[in-house]
């Protein structure tokens, strides 16, 4: 048996409507010690989180009743539980909006338990690592982007702008580094953990989506820049009229 029963009794939430899926992840996930409960809808799957606590979810996309995007909206709005989606849509487009939407990975199926096991695992321990370090200062600023580190919340020009967990870790990196350019893999390896191995598009998706909520005009940004091969950078300057 796994050491991580032993060490953690964690508890995983599969939503699955295909019973030959549900029947195998629940053989092969209670042999690697993990506890599992299963929701076979959209709308058990939302009861059943509020009902209990989990330390994973693996949640499919195409679900009776309601839609997988929907439920990851759902999770995410009250828990920053990890959620790993696991679908037979590989497509990029599928991806890349989920991620969007605040999944932490994304499995195709068909899919080896190991592989998947392994993917569980990796998730826990990036989002152990990744939750951001509270500063000697509670507060970090920059120009007019504040962030108040205990609240979790972040202002632009004294205006809240609602940040996921990865958006405000990836903010409070650059706000404690202004002016230096932090290049990908800097990125990757301090807010997904040095153990990241999926796709860096990742990181692009994050950037543009804080891009949409903190620049006047996210094609040219003035705050969150690029440096071409090399990474992003948040510019010191203000931005003009400011």
């Amino acid at each position: 048996m796994s050491k991580v029963h032993n060490e953690t009794g964690l508890r995983i939430l599969v939503v699955e409507d295909e019973e030959s899926f549900v029947d195998a992840l629940k053989v092969g996930l209670a042999r690697e010690g993990f506890d599992v409960s299963v929701a076979r809808d959209g709308l058990e799957a939302v009861d059943v989180f509020q009902s209990r606590p989990f330390d994973v979810v693996l949640l499919d996309l195409m679900l009776p009743k309601m839609s997988g995007l929907d439920v990851c909206r759902a999770i995410r709005l009250a828990s920053t539980v990890p959620i790993i989606i696991v679908s037979a849509k590989g497509e990029e487009v599928d991806m890349v909006l989920m991620l969007e939407i605040g999944a932490d990975d994304y499995v195709t199926k068909p899919y080896r338990l190991r592989e998947l096991v392994a993917r569980i695992r990796a998730v826990l321990r990036r989002h152990e690592a990744t939750a951001p370090a509270v500063p000697s200062e509670s507060v970090v600023e920059h120009g007019p982007l504040r962030l108040d580190v205990d609240a979790r919340r972040c202002f632009l020009n004294g205006k809240e702008v609602k940040l996921r967990k990865k958006e405000f870790a990836l903010m409070m990196l650059m706000l404690e580094n202004p002016g230096r350019v932090l290049t990908r893999d800097v990125l990757i390896d301090r807010v997904w953990g040095s153990d990241y191995v999926g796709d860096t598009k990742t990181l692009d998706v994050h950037i543009k989506r804080l891009r949409t909520l903190i620049e006047e005009d996210p094609k040219n940004p003035a705050y969150i820049t690029t440096v071409r091969g090399v990474g992003y950078r948040l510019e010191v300057a203000k931005p003009a009229g400011e």
